[in-house]
């Protein structure tokens, strides 16, 4: 089999118009190219999401070394103001353009090259492993997760694993994440009783309560940082109450807080402290506080190591940085995996990703699979 260029296969991908939770035909054309590579492909779908497991070597090796990504992507968003076409993978300038250029066909094309080549030229004694899923973008509950359910139902195992989403903020190896903060966002409906606003005393005004209670969230001091982390942030991402009229108390006002927390914390304990502030509320206003809570996901951290240790290296020897291990940024399927087995996330540049005019050089891409080469190289030495 001739060495796959990864390029040619992010172009392939990018044409694939698998907007989540459309699979567009991306998994498909993996599935192919992996099996007649000979993996072992398995089709793992759940709920109308489609995520694809492949294996190449012996089931539950001692040595197992797996990539995680995705390749559904964000809508357009205003497609007249693309000034390429979305889903076209055209280039120019060295530069490839179209939606997933960055977030992240690129990684998944890059990981899934360097797989295919390392096992078809220099077959190891082990065993290497993708799980890739339809399900990133979106609500994210039947993608990585329907994956590792099945491989603990079928006794398949990953013993590390690098999830290949964008991580360097400026210029390709400078960071690798080593972990990422939790994130949960809580709603709140505020009820008070309407009324004339010339006669406030025969009403109660949820607002007052609203604002007071925003202010108690967003004045707080959640922690200085630690070890691994910056601080936790919360931000106060919405006050609303469609009130048109200037002579009305409204009934009720709502608003929406996003809490990005680190290992001070956990989901559970920030939820009985968003209690305890709103009982406070409640009890000086007189007013009734709906409170709903989602948590999308926990903060963790691999603690620097053998893994961390393996991709600082292959990323220094490729592109002469020695990267930064970071906890910054937002989600990532990471999240889960952690539940499965040591993992650090190394990518591309995400300068552009969810961007109108999403790209990435050419160059990098090829950069990016020179990289993961070198990891599955040194992994089964």
């Amino acid at each position: 089999m001739s060495p796959i260029d990864p390029a040619r296969l992010t172009a392939d991908l990018i044409r694939c118009p698998s907007v989540t939770p459309a699979e567009g035909g991306a998994l498909q054309l993996l599935d192919s190219l992996l099996s007649e590579a000979g993996f072992s492909c398995t089709r793992v779908d759940r709920n109308g999401i489609c995520n694809l497991f492949a294996r190449w070597g012996d089931k539950g090796h001692a040595r197992s070394f797996g990539f995680n990504g995705h390749t559904d992507v964000v809508p357009l968003g205003d497609e007249a103001a693309w000034t390429m076409p979305p889903f076209g993978a055209e280039v120019k300038d060295g530069i490839m353009y179209g939606r997933g250029a960055t977030d992240m066909k690129s990684g998944v094309a890059a990981f899934a090259a360097a797989a295919i080549d390392f096992v078809t030229e220099t077959p190891p004694d082990g065993a290497v492993i993708l799980t890739i899923t339809g399900d990133e973008e979106g609500d994210a509950v039947d993608g990585t997760t329907a994956l590792l359910d099945y491989m603990d139902q079928s006794g398949e195992k990953m013993d590390v694993c690098l999830v290949g989403e964008p991580t360097c903020p400026n210029t390709m190896g400078e960071m690798i994440k080593i972990g990422r903060r939790g994130s949960m966002t809580a709603w709140f409906t505020v009820t008070g009783k309407q009324g004339h606003s010339a006669y406030p005393h025969r009403a109660n005004n949820p607002l007052n309560a609203m604002a007071r209670l925003m202010d108690r969230l967003a004045s707080h001091e959640l922690d200085q940082g630690t070890a691994h982390f910056d601080a936790s942030t919360l931000a106060v991402v919405t006050i609303d109450t469609g009130n048109p009229a200037t002579n009305v108390i409204p009934a009720q006002s709502r608003a929406t807080v996003n809490i990005r927390f680190n290992d001070s914390h956990t989901g559970a304990s920030l939820s009985d402290w968003l209690q305890a502030e709103v009982d406070k509320v409640v009890e000086a206003f007189g007013v009734g506080i709906e409170m709903k809570i989602k948590i999308s996901g926990e903060s963790f951290i691999t603690p620097p190591g053998a893994l961390s240790a393996l991709v600082s290296t292959a990323v220094e020897a490729q592109t002469g940085l020695k990267p930064e291990l970071s906890t910054t940024g937002g989600t990532s399927d990471a999240r889960f995996v952690k539940n499965h087995c040591p993992v650090v996330e190394f990518g591309l540049v995400g300068k552009t990703m969810h961007q109108v005019d999403e790209n990435v050089p050419v160059a990098q891409i090829h950069q990016l699979k020179s990289i993961y080469a070198r990891i599955l190289k040194d992994y089964f030495a």
